[in-house]
C-alpha cells in the first residue's frame, strides 16, 4: 500500500451469475481526501462499497486498509477497525429519538467490560452523542423522533451515526439523495469540513456537487473503471462524457 492510501483496492472481482458487477477493479483512496466514485445506474458502485465494508466477499482481488489486508472481513470487525458507511437508503431507528440513535450508534465506543452496564453508564457513548448532535445542527431536534424529521435531517442523522465511532474511512453512498438544493448545498459543505483527519469514499449523482467536493474521481462503467483523475480532468475526459457526463447535463 502506498504511504498515502488509507484504503486500497487491487483486482477486486465478484458476479450475480452470468452478471459480472465489479471487474478486476483496482484503485486507491488518499488518507484526509475526498474520493468520488460515480457512473451510469448500474454501474457497480453500491457493490463496490459492499465489497470494501464487508456486507459482500469478493471472489478475487484484495482489499487493503489502514495498513492491514482486510479482505473478506465481516462489517463489525471493519467498524471496530475505523471503517464506517452510510446507506443510499435511509436506515433509521425512526420510533426512537435523535439522541438515542446517536448513543447506540457511538455504544461501539464504550469498553467491553462496560458492556452490561445501564444504558445512562455509557458515558463515552454519551459525550459522542451531544458532540454530534451539535456538529450536525440537531440539538433543538434531539428529543425528536428520527421518523419525524424532515428527508434532509434524516439524510444528516445518518452520516451522523456513520461517525459515531470515530471512523478513519467514511463510506458515504449518495448522502444528498432526494435532499432539496438548499439541503444538498449546505450538507456538501458538512462533508467538506470532515475531510483531512477523516478519508472519505462518496457514491454521488449530482455531479456539481462531486467536481466541488472531490480530490479525486473514480468512473465506473458496467463494473470496470472508465477513468480516474483529478475532478477537472474526469470532467474533459471524452470516454466518461460520452459514457456518463454527456448525459448529465
Amino acid at each position: 500500500m502506498s504511504d498515502a492510501a488509507l484504503l486500497q483496492v487491487e483486482g477486486l472481482a465478484i458476479s450475480f451469475g452470468a452478471l459480472q458487477a465489479v471487474s478486476d477493479l483496482s484503485f486507491s483512496a488518499a488518507k484526509g481526501r475526498i474520493t468520488s466514485v460515480i457512473g451510469p445506474n448500474g454501474a457497480g458502485k453500491s457493490t463496490l462499497f459492499n465489497l470494501v465494508s464487508g456486507a459482500l466477499k469478493p471472489q478475487r482481488g484484495r482489499v487493503s486498509f489502514a495498513g492491514a489486508e482486510v479482505t473478506g472481513w465481516p462489517t463489525h470487525r471493519l467498524l471496530r477497525a475505523g471503517l464506517s458507511r452510510s446507506f443510499q437508503i435511509t436506515n433509521l431507528f425512526f420510533e426512537l429519538s435523535v439522541f438515542e440513535n446517536l448513543r447506540l450508534a457511538a455504544q461501539v465506543l464504550e469498553p467491553t467490560g462496560r458492556a452490561l452496564l445501564p444504558v445512562a453508564r455509557s458515558t463515552a457513548a454519551r459525550d459522542r452523542a451531544e458532540e454530534l448532535l451539535g456538529y450536525f445542527g440537531l440539538t433543538a431536534k434531539a428529543t425528536q423522533l428520527a421518523g419525524h424529521l424532515s428527508h434532509g435531517e434524516q439524510r444528516r442523522l445518518e452520516i451522523a451515526m456513520a461517525l459515531a465511532c470515530r471512523p478513519k474511512l467514511l463510506l458515504l453512498d449518495e448522502p444528498t439523495q432526494g435532499m432539496s438544493h438548499g439541503d444538498t448545498q449546505s450538507t456538501a459543505a458538512m462533508i467538506k469540513g470532515l475531510a483531512g483527519e477523516l478519508t472519505i469514499l462518496l457514491i454521488e449523482h449530482d455531479i456539481d456537487v462531486v467536481m466541488n467536493l472531490s480530490d479525486h474521481v473514480l468512473v465506473l462503467h458496467q463494473g470496470a473503471k472508465l477513468a480516474e483523475g483529478a475532478p477537472a480532468d474526469v470532467r474533459e475526459n471524452a470516454a466518461v462524457q460520452k459514457a456518463y457526463l454527456g448525459g448529465v447535463h
